[in-house]
């Protein structure tokens, strides 16, 4: 396959994943697996919550991606299920490292863009139950959220 076409199938699967999580939070999350994600909005008692399930809906698409890309010679599929993964990767430095610090690799992080995210979150987060949620994304960032951390300076 061209390297260009391989890498563009790689770019365009990781930003279709924005949308893909964006859907996935807020109308299975937060609609009919709400059970499974509740724990996430009003807490658990170990490092785990059920909400850590929902890693498997992405990473078993990604797993079969890559392996039958791999098994029919690097075909399409194999790009595709990297595009997963490196979204995957992303989303667990973002919302579990960078947001929640489950992991404490990157807490002294503080540009305009790290608070967006975080602002956008913490405004996700007030809402405890499935209902009235908002900033149901990762990655891209509503503007209101930019606007309010460059007031703050």
């Amino acid at each position: 396959m061209n390297t260009w076409i391989a890498f563009a199938l790689v770019i365009g699967t990781f930003w279709f994943m924005e949308f893909m999580a964006w859907f996935s939070h807020k109308y299975v999350m937060h609609g009919l697996m709400w059970h499974v994600h509740r724990d996430h909005h009003q807490g658990s008692q170990g490092f785990f919550e059920r909400n850590d399930l929902f890693f498997l809906i992405f990473a078993v698409p990604s797993w079969l991606f890559i392996m039958f890309g791999m098994m029919a010679g690097n075909d399409w599929r194999l790009f595709v299920g990297l595009g997963i993964l490196l979204y995957g990767f992303a989303y667990f430095l973002v919302h579990d490292v960078i947001i929640h610090q489950r992991f404490k690799w990157f807490r002294d992080w503080d540009n305009t863009y790290v608070r967006a995210i975080r602002r956008a979150h913490k405004m996700h987060h007030k809402h405890l139950n499935k209902e009235d949620g908002e900033s149901f994304g990762m990655l891209i960032v509503h503007k209101r959220y930019w606007d309010m951390v460059r007031k703050k300076g």
